[in-house]
Protein backbone atom coordinates (compact mmCIF):
# COMPACT_ATOMS: atom_id res chain seq x y z
CA UNK A 1 0.00 0.00 0.00
CA UNK A 2 1.41 3.87 -1.46
CA UNK A 3 1.51 6.02 1.62
CA UNK A 4 -0.25 9.20 1.40
CA UNK A 5 1.92 11.44 -0.21
CA UNK A 6 -0.49 14.39 -0.10
CA UNK A 7 0.01 14.16 4.07
CA UNK A 8 3.52 13.90 3.87
CA UNK A 9 3.77 17.37 1.26
CA UNK A 10 1.69 19.24 4.25
CA UNK A 11 3.93 17.71 6.87
CA UNK A 12 6.83 18.65 4.84
CA UNK A 13 5.40 21.55 4.59
CA UNK A 14 5.19 22.42 8.06
CA UNK A 15 8.63 21.22 9.15
CA UNK A 16 9.67 23.78 6.29
CA UNK A 17 8.13 26.92 7.83
CA UNK A 18 9.50 25.34 11.09
CA UNK A 19 12.91 25.23 9.67
CA UNK A 20 12.62 28.87 8.11
CA UNK A 21 11.37 30.21 11.53
CA UNK A 22 14.43 28.72 13.45
CA UNK A 23 16.84 29.87 11.14
CA UNK A 24 15.44 33.56 11.64
CA UNK A 25 16.18 33.08 15.38
CA UNK A 26 19.09 32.49 14.91
CA UNK A 27 20.56 35.39 12.77
CA UNK A 28 18.41 37.72 14.70
CA UNK A 29 20.42 36.38 17.94
CA UNK A 30 23.54 36.85 16.05
CA UNK A 31 23.08 40.50 14.88
CA UNK A 32 21.87 41.29 18.25
CA UNK A 33 25.31 40.07 19.49
CA UNK A 34 27.48 41.70 16.86
CA UNK A 35 25.74 44.72 17.13
CA UNK A 36 25.57 44.91 21.03
CA UNK A 37 28.97 43.90 21.43
CA UNK A 38 29.99 47.10 19.21
CA UNK A 39 28.12 49.66 21.16
CA UNK A 40 29.19 48.34 24.20
CA UNK A 41 33.01 48.89 23.14
CA UNK A 42 32.16 51.88 21.68
CA UNK A 43 30.40 53.06 24.90
CA UNK A 44 33.63 51.77 27.02
CA UNK A 45 36.42 53.48 24.62
CA UNK A 46 34.27 56.01 24.71
CA UNK A 47 34.28 56.71 28.58
CA UNK A 48 38.03 56.26 28.34
CA UNK A 49 37.35 53.16 31.07
CA UNK A 50 35.76 55.32 33.68
CA UNK A 51 32.85 54.01 34.85
CA UNK A 52 30.78 56.57 37.33
CA UNK A 53 28.62 55.30 39.30
CA UNK A 54 25.97 58.19 38.72
CA UNK A 55 25.70 57.38 34.96
CA UNK A 56 23.91 54.45 33.52
CA UNK A 57 25.71 53.38 30.20
CA UNK A 58 23.71 54.06 26.98
CA UNK A 59 23.75 50.52 25.43
CA UNK A 60 22.12 49.28 28.44
CA UNK A 61 18.97 50.70 26.57
CA UNK A 62 19.66 48.90 23.33
CA UNK A 63 20.61 45.61 25.21
CA UNK A 64 17.05 45.53 27.12
CA UNK A 65 14.83 46.64 24.39
CA UNK A 66 16.24 44.44 21.76
CA UNK A 67 16.52 41.73 23.73
CA UNK A 68 12.97 41.99 24.67
CA UNK A 69 12.06 41.74 21.31
CA UNK A 70 14.85 39.28 20.71
CA UNK A 71 13.21 37.16 23.72
CA UNK A 72 9.71 37.33 22.57
CA UNK A 73 11.16 35.69 19.02
CA UNK A 74 12.66 32.69 20.89
CA UNK A 75 9.11 32.11 22.79
CA UNK A 76 7.47 32.37 19.25
CA UNK A 77 10.15 30.14 17.75
CA UNK A 78 10.85 27.90 19.72
CA UNK A 79 8.78 27.21 22.70
CA UNK A 80 5.20 28.55 21.50
CA UNK A 81 5.33 27.36 17.61
CA UNK A 82 2.36 28.54 15.84
CA UNK A 83 2.06 24.78 14.16
CA UNK A 84 0.88 23.41 18.29
CA UNK A 85 -1.78 26.06 18.35
CA UNK A 86 -3.14 25.27 15.19
CA UNK A 87 -3.00 21.75 15.53
CA UNK A 88 -5.30 22.11 18.73
CA UNK A 89 -7.28 24.62 17.03
CA UNK A 90 -7.92 22.26 13.95
CA UNK A 91 -8.53 19.29 16.29
CA UNK A 92 -11.46 21.24 18.47
CA UNK A 93 -13.06 22.41 15.56
CA UNK A 94 -12.83 18.46 13.98
CA UNK A 95 -14.18 17.04 17.03
CA UNK A 96 -17.20 19.45 17.05
CA UNK A 97 -18.04 19.29 13.44
CA UNK A 98 -18.26 15.21 14.29
CA UNK A 99 -20.52 15.83 16.57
Amino acid sequence: MEPNLQNQDVKDRELWKLAKKRAGFKRHLYIYLVINLFLWAVWYFISGGYHYRSVFPWPAWTTMGWGLGLAFHYAGTYVFPESHSVEREYQKLKSKQSN
